[in-house]
C-alpha cells in the first residue's frame, strides 16, 4: 500500500502517525482520570459493555435478558452483536484501557483509508502529498462518536476498496477490507446509509452507460451479507420479535418548512454532533471559494466531481432537516417503520464527502496563482490544527473524569452501607444518569437503551406520571421517545448531572412510590435532596460523599405505609 514513496512522503507520513500517537496519549497515560464524552458514551455504551461482560451474557442466545437491568425485561439483543470486536475489548480490558485502543484503532484506520483514497483515486501524485496526508490527518482528529468505531470513520476504506473494484482491480486487499470493517462497525450507525448510497452509484453507472460492473454490485451484496450475519441479532428482532418496544412510539415528524430550512443551514455549517467534522472554520470557507472558482471560470466539466459532491453534501443537510418535517406525517402514519427506522442519518456520510470536498477544493485554489498555490499547505496545517483542539481532553476539561463520574468507591460505600446482595432489590436515580448504578453493579428499574418493552415504559410511567404531568417538555420527550426510562422530575426537567455543589433542591416532588416498589424499588439515588421526601414515602438513609466523586448521593429508602406507621 506504501511502495514507491517519496522521502518527502515518508517523512510527511511519519510525522501524521506521531501526531496521531500524541492524539490518543492522554487516554493511555491518565486513564481513568481522563476527561471524555459522557452524552451517549459515559451515560450508556460505556456501561452497557461493562454490564454486558458481568451478565455472562455475551453469547447469550436471541432471547436471553440481562436481569440486571429493568427487571430482566432488557433483551439481551438491545445490547447488540458479540462478533463486534468492541464489545470484546471491553470485555477483556479495563474500561479506559479497551476506550483508548478503540480510539487509536479507529483513528489510524480513519487516516490510512483516506490517505489510500486521495492518493489512489482523488489526488494522484506526488505534488499532492500535503493535501493528501494533511486531510487524512485532520479526518483522524475529528471528534467521532466513540462507540460507533468505524460506522463513519471506516467509509473512506471502504470506498477505496468499492472504487478499486469499479476499476476492474482484483486484489485480496479489497475483499479484507470489506470482510473486516463489519466486525469494527455498524450497520445502522452509518454503513446502512453508505451501502445503499454505492447501490445508488452504482445504478447511475448503469443509467449512464457505463455497464453493468458486476464485479462492484456482487462486492456491494457481499459487504452487505456480511453485516447481516454479524448483525444477526438486529436482524433477528427485525423479523421475528413482534413484542411492541419503545421505539414503537418514537415520533420524530414535528418541525415547520421554516425550522427545516433553519436546521438544513444549521447542519451545512456546523454538522451534527454524532459525526461532527468541524469544517466551519476553515474548510467551509475554502469549499465556497473553490465553489465560486468553478463558478466564475466554467469549470463544471473539469471539476464535475467536485461539484457533485458539493451538491451532496448540502441534499444531505437537507435531508437531515426536512426528515423532521412535520408533512411526512401522513406516510409515517401509514408506514410505521419510518418513525421506528431513523432514515435521517444520512448525514453520517458527511465526514468522508466533506474531507473529500476539502481535499479537492485545495486542489482547484492551487491552480488558481501562486498566492493560493503557497497557501494550500497553510490552510491545511491551520485545519490539522483546529480539529487537533477538539481532542476530549480539551473539549470536556469542565465534564467530570470517568474516574469522578463512575464514583466506584462512592457506589462501593453505598453497597456496603445497604449490606444485601445487590440481585435482592431495586434502585432508581434522581439527578443522575441510571448508567453509574449500573456500572457499579446495582440492578436498576431506570435505564437509557435504544428500545425495550412498550409494556414496561408503561409500568415505569406510573412512577413518574403526576410529574410529566406538570411539565410539557418532559411528558413530550418520555411519551414520543422514551429511550432514557428516567424518573424525571418537573423541577429538575430534563438534566441528568447535578453535581455535588448543586444548590437545586426538590420541594415539591410526587412520585407514585407504590408502583416504584410494585417493581421492586427499594432505594432511591438522588443527587440533590427532597425536601418532601416523607409525603413520597421516602426516607433518607444516609448521605454519601468521596474525594474522587462528583456527586453527592442521597440514599433514599421507599417505605410502605406499615414500616411508616412503625
Amino acid at each position: 500500500m506504501f511502495s514507491k514513496l517519496t522521502k518527502k512522503e515518508q517523512s510527511l507520513l511519519i510525522f501524521a502517525f506521531l501526531a496521531l500517537v500524541v492524539f490518543v496519549s492522554p487516554l493511555f497515560i491518565l486513564g481513568e482520570n481522563a476527561h471524555i464524552r459522557v452524552h451517549d458514551n459515559l451515560d450508556s455504551n460505556l456501561a452497557w459493555y461493562r454490564v454486558l461482560a458481568e451478565s455472562g451474557e455475551i453469547a447469550g442466545a436471541t432471547n436471553a435478558v440481562i436481569p440486571q437491568v429493568i427487571n430482566g425485561n432488557l433483551s439481551r439483543n438491545a445490547f447488540g452483536t458479540e462478533f463486534s470486536l468492541i464489545v470484546w475489548l471491553y470485555a477483556l480490558f479495563p474500561t479506559m484501557m479497551a476506550y483508548a485502543l478503540s480510539q487509536t484503532i479507529t483513528r489510524f484506520v480513519a487516516f490510512i483509508g483516506m490517505y489510500l483514497l486521495l492518493k489512489k483515486h482523488f489526488l494522484k501524485g506526488e505534488e499532492w502529498a500535503v493535501v493528501n496526508i494533511g486531510t487524512a490527518l485532520a479526518l483522524a482528529f475529528t471528534p467521532f462518536w466513540p462507540s460507533g468505531m468505524l460506522s463513519t470513520l471506516g467509509m473512506p476504506l471502504a470506498l477505496w476498496a468499492f472504487l478499486n473494484i469499479r476499476n476492474g482491480e482484483r486484489s485480496w486487499k479489497n475483499v479484507l477490507v470489506l470482510t473486516l470493517l463489519p466486525f469494527y462497525s455498524s450497520i445502522v450507525l452509518g454503513f446502512f446509509f453508505f451501502l445503499s448510497a454505492m447501490g445508488i452509484f452504482w445504478l447511475s453507472d448503469v443509467v449512464r452507460g457505463k455497464g453493468w460492473s458486476w464485479r462492484f454490485l456482487i462486492s456491494i451484496v457481499y459487504m452487505t451479507f456480511v453485516y447481516l450475519l454479524v448483525e444477526y441479532r438486529l436482524v433477528y428482532s427485525f423479523l421475528f420479535d413482534d413484542d411492541p418496544n419503545s421505539r414503537d412510539e418514537y415520533f420524530h415528524a414535528r418541525l415547520t418548512v421554516g425550522h427545516s430550512i433553519r436546521l438544513t443551514f444549521k447542519n451545512f455549517i456546523f454538522g451534527h454532533h454524532h459525526d461532527a467534522t468541524i469544517h466551519t472554520f476553515v474548510i467551509l470557507p475554502v469549499m465556497l471559494i473553490a465553489f465560486y472558482m468553478v463558478f466564475r471560470k466554467k469549470l463544471w466539466k473539469q471539476e464535475k466531481v467536485f461539484v457533485v459532491l458539493f451538491a451532496l453534501n448540502f441534499t444531505l443537510s437537507a435531508w437531515y432537516a426536512f426528515w423532521f418535517y412535520k408533512g411526512w406525517l401522513p406516510l409515517t402514519e401509514r408506514f410505521h417503520f419510518l418513525d421506528t427506522f431513523n432514515f435521517a442519518r444520512y448525514h453520517f456520510l458527511r465526514p468522508l464527502i466533506v474531507y473529500l470536498l476539502f481535499a479537492l477544493s485545495l486542489k482547484i485554489l492551487w491552480f488558481q496563482g501562486l498566492f493560493w498555490k503557497k497557501a494550500v499547505p497553510v490552510l491545511v496545517a491551520v485545519q490539522v490544527l483546529v480539529v487537533s483542539l477538539f481532542n476530549e481532553e480539551i473539549i470536556f476539561q469542565n465534564k467530570p473524569t470517568v474516574k469522578q463520574f463512575y464514583a466506584e468507591e462512592q457506589f462501593s460505600d453505598i453497597k456496603e452501607f445497604i449490606g444485601l446482595p445487590q440481585e435482592t432489590y431495586r434502585v432508581a436515580s434522581i439527578g443522575l444518569h441510571p448508567a453509574i448504578a449500573q456500572y457499579n453493579g446495582f440492578f436498576t428499574l431506570d435505564t437509557y437503551n435504544n428500545f425495550y418493552p412498550l409494556s414496561y415504559k408503561y409500568q415505569f410511567r406510573k412512577i413518574i406520571e403526576k410529574e410529566l404531568a406538570k411539565n410539557k417538555r418532559i411528558r413530550i420527550y418520555f411519551d414520543e421517545w422514551g429511550g432514557r426510562c428516567y424518573i424525571f422530575t418537573d423541577e429538575l426537567g430534563k438534566h441528568y448531572m447535578f453535581k455535588k455543589h448543586t444548590k437545586k433542591r426538590l420541594k415539591n416532588l410526587e412520585l407514585n412510590i407504590e408502583a416504584f416498589m410494585d417493581m421492586g424499588g427499594r432505594f432511591i439515588f438522588s443527587a440533590v435532596p427532597i425536601d418532601n421526601a416523607a409525603e413520597n414515602g421516602l426516607k433518607l438513609e444516609r448521605i454519601f460523599e468521596s474525594k474522587t466523586s462528583v456527586w453527592k448521593i442521597y440514599l433514599y429508602k421507599a417505605i410502605n405505609s406499615q414500616e411508616e406507621s412503625e
